[in-house]
């Protein structure tokens, strides 16, 4: 029985292993992180220009601010597939051809934008092409991470194949890699072209139109189920008790999806309306700050045992801002099969409960800003926009968390403490 499950837990290392070293998914998670400054700072903003508070709001439009937040925000969330597509692509080629990836970010860049239509504006009497925000924004999202991967394997092919023209010895470094990035440039330039055209001759229309249409949208239903969400974080939980970081592992699937929920949510807090989601990254990220492992450090401090007494007190502090990595490779919560149950499904029970009580509306939703990492209980979930999910927050951390944990903690304190004891009596 015991080489059956250990057995068991190498294969589910070596699978979810594979899928952690595997550069694609890399590419797109390394991205994700690269744009997180930029989306927090959109985020604040957001929260500036559509501020709750009617005499803050009227001093911003008064001193002509107003206009300032909305541009800012047009040009940071709302062009966050821009910036994506470039990163992706950019990252994939550094990964497969160890180079620095621009020109194929460029290239990236280029094919996304050629398979967006233009719009047109009339002004006074003229009419102007104008690029349409609908689609470099959230709504384009799969079509940039799609894009970003295509060109950047296609980049990678071209170069592989030698299809480049080389310069002379001599010439200078910048000329040469000009010349290199020509053919490339062509052939993928081509093929956008050729994409932008065939879908113009469809009911679709453009290519963007058919990616949100048939794969955005019907994953991001599967995104905003509680019940996915709450299997995919007790999923995410197992790999931490197998000793993988499972954030890490589930991060490059589910991100763009919650992103773009929670990037739904602050457009319509934007605008004045009703917020569409009430699971969104930021959602997530509030209920399972610290992975629900602070309500454990909270009781160490309490246990009979010197052992786990002078563990929470070292980990106290850095639990109380989201940091537990002491706690769990401490106490150890990995491959601890006594502490296994609430160590994998605490997050999904905070997640099921927090998800009941904001449906009832006895707790407002999420407006979809981004959370900074490393600010405490309460303060973290501020960006939430509502004191009640700050309350949420911390009764779900500071009171939940630890009933949750009780029942398995005080078996293996009372195990270290009659350890200790028997200790002390044989000396």
């Amino acid at each position: 029985m015991k080489e059956r499950s250990e057995g068991f837990l190498d294969k589910t290392r070596g699978l979810t292993e594979k899928i952690s070293r595997n550069i694609y998914l890399q590419a797109v998670s390394e991205s994700m992180m690269s744009i997180l400054g930029l989306m927090i700072f959109g985020s604040i903003i957001i929260i500036f220009q559509a501020f709750p508070i009617a005499s803050v709001a009227e001093f911003f439009a008064n001193v002509g601010l107003t206009p300032i937040f909305a541009t800012i925000n047009t040009f940071t969330i709302g062009s966050i597939s821009l910036y994506l597509v470039f990163l992706i692509t950019r990252n994939l080629v550094k990964k497969l051809l160890k180079e620095d990836g621009v020109a194929a970010g460029i290239m990236g860049l280029m094919f996304f934008l050629i398979l967006t239509p233009l719009g047109d504006i009339v002004l006074e009497e003229s009419s102007v092409r104008a690029l349409p925000v609908t689609w470099i924004g959230t709504s384009g999202m799969f079509t940039a991470i799609i894009v970003g991967l295509f060109v950047g394997r296609g980049y990678t092919f071209v170069k592989e194949k030698n299809w480049t023209i080389k310069m002379p010895e001599g010439v200078p470094p910048m000329v040469s890699q000009t010349f290199e990035a020509l053919i490339p440039t062509f052939l993928l330039g081509t093929i956008a072209g050729m994409i932008a055209w065939a879908f113009s001759l469809t009911g679709l229309e453009t290519f963007h139109q058919m990616i949100f249409q048939f794969i955005q949208t019907p994953l991001q239903s599967v995104g905003s189920s509680i019940w996915a969400v709450a299997a995919i974080i007790a999923f995410q939980q197992l790999l931490w008790f197998l000793g993988m970081h499972g954030t890490n592992i589930i991060a490059p699937v589910v991100t763009p999806l919650w992103l773009s929920l929670n990037l739904q949510n602050l457009e319509a807090f934007q605008a004045g309306q009703p917020l569409p989601h009430i699971v969104t990254a930021s959602f997530v990220n509030i209920i399972c700050w610290s992975g629900s492992v602070f309500g454990l450090a909270l009781l160490m401090n309490f246990a009979k045992s010197k052992r786990y007494k002078e563990m929470g007190r070292l980990a106290i502090v850095p639990a109380a801002f989201g940091i537990t990595e002491p706690v769990i490779f401490g106490t150890p919560l990995v491959l601890n099969f006594k502490m296994a149950i609430p160590f994998i499904t605490n997050n999904s029970i905070a997640l099921l409960l927090a998800y009941f009580v904001t449906n009832i509306g006895l707790v407002e939703r999420v407006i979809g800003a981004q959370a900074i990492f490393g600010l405490p209980l309460g303060f973290h979930a501020s960006v939430g926009g509502h004191w009640t999910i700050i309350v949420m927050q911390i009764v779900i951390h500071a009171v939940l968390s630890p009933i949750l944990w009780y029942p398995w903690f005080k078996r293996i304190d009372n195990e270290a403490y009659a350890l200790e004891a028997n200790l002390e009596n044989n000396k």
